[in-house]
C-alpha cells in the first residue's frame, strides 16, 4: 500500500522530458501517495508552463517562478516585471529556483550574483519564500543570503550538497534543507550523515525530477512518485517510522509554502 501524505517540494514537470506522458506521470504521483507537489520555474518559458500546470491541476500542483543561475545572463528589467506579475497568480507559492552555480558557470558570476540579489529583494517585496540553488558556490551563497536578510522571508536550500556546518548555519537562519534521491546512492555517505544530524523539522523531501532518480531507479528518468524512496531512506537514516517522517516533512512543507494560509491544499 502506498504511503499517504507525501509531498514533492521540487519537481520540473514542465520540462520536455515529460512531454509524451506528463498526465500519466501526475496520475502515478497521486497513486503513489503524493498529496501535492511544487513545480519549479527556472526561466520565463518554464515559469509560464508552470502556471499552466498549476491551473490545470489546482490543489495538487503548486508552483514557483524564478530564474536559475544558468539563465541569469538573459535577465533584464522586463524579466523581473514578468516574474512579479506571475508571482501574483493563484497557486504560486515561492520565488525560485534562484542562486549561484559555479560548477557549470553558464552565466558570468557577477551577473549570477546580481540576479540572485534582485530575486531575493523581489521575494521580500512580495512576502514569498525563496527556493535556492547553490552548487560549488557555498561561501558566496551564504554571504548573499546573509546580506539580503533571508531570515525575513525564509526558504529552502534545494538539493543540498554543502557541509554539515553550513547546513546548521542555514537552519539557524530559519531555512529548510532539502534532500533528493542522492541520499539513496551507496556512495552518498556525506549527504546521509548531514540528514541524520539535522533536525527532522527542518528537512524537506524532493525529487528534482527528471534528474537524480533514487535507487532502485537510478539512471532512469525521475518522477514525483519516487519521492517515497527519499522518505524511506530518511526514515532509515533517522531510525524513525516512515509515517513520522512523512507527517513532519508534510507539515514543514506547508509551513514553508504557506499552503494552508493560502488555501492551496
Amino acid at each position: 500500500m502506498a504511503p499517504k501524505g507525501l509531498v514533492d517540494t521540487h519537481a520540473h514537470l514542465n520540462l520536455g522530458h515529460f512531454d509524451k506522458d506528463r498526465h500519466d506521470v501526475i496520475i502515478r504521483a497521486k497513486e503513489a501517495g503524493i498529496e501535492w507537489l511544487v513545480n519549479i520555474g527556472i526561466d520565463l518559458v518554464s515559469c509560464r508552463h508552470t502556471l499552466e500546470l498549476v491551473q490545470s491541476y489546482p490543489g495538487f500542483i503548486l508552483g514557483t517562478v524564478g530564474i536559475h543561475p544558468h539563465a541569469a545572463a538573459e535577465v533584464d528589467s522586463g524579466t523581473l516585471r514578468e516574474l512579479e506579475e506571475m508571482a501574483a497568480e493563484d497557486g504560486i507559492v515561492a520565488l525560485g529556483e534562484m542562486g549561484l552555480d559555479y560548477y557549470r558557470d553558464r552565466s558570468p558570476r557577477d551577473i549570477q550574483a546580481r540576479v540572485f540579489r534582485a530575486q531575493l529583494r523581489l521575494a521580500k517585496k512580495l512576502g514569498l519564500p525563496a527556493v535556492i540553488h547553490s552548487r560549488s558556490a557555498e561561501d558566496d551563497t551564504f554571504k548573499i543570503l546573509q546580506e539580503e536578510g533571508i531570515e525575513d522571508i525564509g526558504g529552502v536550500m534545494h538539493c543540498y550538497s554543502g557541509s554539515l556546518n553550513l547546513a546548521e548555519k542555514y537552519v539557524d537562519m530559519g531555512l529548510y534543507v532539502s534532500f533528493t534521491g542522492v541520499i539513496t546512492f551507496p556512495a552518498a555517505r556525506k549527504a546521509r550523515e548531514i540528514a541524520e544530524k539535522l533536525p527532522l523539522e527542518r528537512i524537506l523531501l524532493e525529487t528534482d525530477c527528471p534528474f537524480m532518480a533514487p535507487v532502485p531507479y537510478r539512471g532512469k528518468r525521475n518522477e514525483p512518485a519516487y519521492v517515497r524512496y527519499v522518505a524511506e531512506k530518511l526514515a532509515e537514516v533517522k531510525r524513525l517510522p516512515l509515517e513520522e517522517v512523512i507527517e513532519v516533512t508534510h507539515t514543514s512543507s506547508k509551513n514553508l509554502f504557506n499552503a494552508l494560509r493560502q488555501g492551496k491544499t
